[in-house]
């Protein structure tokens, strides 16, 4: 889909008793103090966050659910404090939403026929994917075992899956000592999770162009057709429907196929006559992205992201999902980082860079406004971009976690991209903040996955650099009782400060920092 690319216009704000000017048209005018980041860091309060928390997670705001009037309000709050501390909009006509078009996925319409017999939706299949409504016909199913593509092991060497419709089973192959080929433990660490292994096989059918994908994994069928069988809520950027089907099945349509596929390891061509008959449907809504702008004084056209996602999960069974934590805090955060740029900017002392503060709608819907940002309409070109920093869970402790210094953040991300950035990190934080900065969840093989599964990923797989900012999990996780009287302050302030001096230095630093390692898929 075309790139649409707004070039930032300045806007002026009126004020009831005459015409103010905003703070990104004032350094020129404004007697210059000392450029030293200390005295604006120093306004970043726990006294601030806390009051502004109390509001943004509060029963008022309904769990902040997308689309919903919670989520509403979260984006007007939002825009208001940066009207009150003058940071223009980003976009070009002067609105701070970015409106993101969705589609609610309903309960697909699917038939499935293979050699005139019927399966069920629900009973033997359902759609993982939001599929292109239409009817598919095929006279051969390609079986092509694990459907594993690694530098260990392919399922892949001795057939073409282009334009095929294919049958693959959960699972990894194992070595003669019994040990798993591509985990090479004697558990199926990494193949035995099933988002991971959804993933990895998916992708790999994906690309090398399968039509449709029938997906055997007997163990969660049943769980999965409970839980997203009848897609209700699930969403996903309007007109993102695929090209290529995707299903999980069971025993009775597996076996439909391929009588042995329990014990068959080998791949091959099957002979049969299939119809899929798909159907998708969706309601349309609108969510948005809040987007903040304060132009650089030297260096306009390069933009430091500072990013964190607006949403959390609404209202469940009559219980609200407040989410102080998730991401209410990552939130404020970027509250308080907007307004000590913003006094930066009154005393003249504006960022050479232009820094956004991008709060993004959807992220616990599928990463949707940061993938809208990145994908579809990014305000500003994605090759100006210097980094992002995404703050998402700042204002807890991890109980897992064996250090008692609870004065740390995990970061994650730092060193995949850049590594002038990881090392720019180090010293920021060695200068200013001493916080213990933790790298558990950095790790490639972290089976929580972390660094996918919050809004920088967006970015960094358009070889953008991101930190991650991270508290870790607790037992209040995506629960209503993430609520802000859990929050510990103390260190949502000395987080957000970190973060406020890293974003400072890189607006400020002489050179743009060096993109030296490419993302891996």
């Amino acid at each position: 889909m075309k790139k649409i690319i707004s070039v930032f216009v300045i806007t002026a704000f009126l004020v009831a008793c005459g015409t103010k000017k905003n703070v990104a048209t004032q350094s020129a005018e404004t007697k210059k103090v000392e450029r030293n980041p200390v005295a604006y860091a120093n306004t970043i309060t726990a006294d601030d966050l806390k009051t502004a928390l109390y509001t943004y997670a509060s029963d008022e705001f309904q769990g902040r659910e997308t689309g919903k009037p919670g989520q509403k309000l979260a984006v007007n709050f939002l825009k208001d404090h940066y009207i009150k501390y003058d940071i223009p909009a980003a976009k070009s006509d002067g609105n701070y939403f970015q409106e993101v078009p969705l589609d609610i996925m309903k309960k697909p319409e699917v038939t499935v026929t293979v050699n005139d017999k019927p399966y069920v939706y629900l009973d033997d299949l359902i759609s993982l994917s939001a599929g292109k409504t239409g009817k598919l016909s095929a006279e051969e199913i390609v079986y092509a075992g694990y459907g594993i593509e690694d530098e260990k092991f392919s399922s892949y060497t001795d057939i073409d899956i282009s334009n095929k419709v294919i049958l693959i089973k959960s699972g990894e192959p194992k070595n003669d000592d019994g040990t798993f080929i591509i985990s090479g433990t004697s558990e199926a660490s990494k193949w035995s999770n099933m988002r991971q292994q959804f993933a990895a096989k998916r992708n790999a059918a994906k690309e090398k162009g399968a039509k449709a994908i029938f997906f055997y994994f007997p163990e969660v069928y049943q769980m999965a057709a409970a839980q997203f069988g009848n897609a209700s809520g699930r969403m996903s950027l309007s007109g993102s429907t695929e090209e290529s089907y995707f299903f999980l099945i069971n025993d009775s349509l597996a076996k439909g196929i391929l009588n042995d596929i329990d014990t068959s390891n080998t791949s091959t061509v099957l002979k049969t006559n299939m119809v899929i008959d798909y159907k998708n449907n969706v309601e349309k809504i609108t969510s948005e992205n809040v987007a903040a702008f304060i132009k650089g004084t030297e260096k306009p056209d390069e933009i430091i992201v500072i990013s964190a996602h607006l949403d959390h999960e609404g209202v469940k069974d009559g219980k609200i999902y407040n989410g102080a934590d998730d991401d209410g805090s990552g939130t404020v955060a970027i509250v308080e980082i907007a307004e000590a740029f913003s006094k930066a900017v009154k005393d003249g002392n504006g960022p050479k860079r232009s820094i956004l503060f991008l709060n993004v709608t959807g992220e616990e819907k599928g990463l949707l406004g940061s993938r809208y940002y990145t994908d579809i309409d990014p305000i500003f070109p994605l090759e100006n971009t210097v980094a992002d920093l995404n703050i998402d869970m700042i204002g807890r402790t991890d109980p897992k976690r064996k250090s008692e210094n609870r004065n740390y953040v995990y970061l994650i991300g730092s060193d995949k991209l850049s590594t002038e950035l990881h090392t720019i990190s180090e010293q920021v934080n060695t200068k200013y903040t001493n916080i213990e900065l933790d790298y558990t969840y950095n790790d490639e093989n972290d089976p929580n996955r972390f660094y996918y599964r919050s809004d920088h990923y967006n970015f960094a797989k358009n070889n953008i650099p991101v930190i991650f900012y991270f508290n870790g999990t607790h037992d209040d996780y995506h629960q209503p009782s993430d609520t802000p009287d859990k929050i510990q302050y103390d260190l949502l302030e000395n987080r957000t400060r970190l973060i406020f001096y890293t974003a400072w230095e890189l607006a400020n630093r002489e050179n743009r920092i060096v993109v030296d390692k490419a993302e891996k898929k």
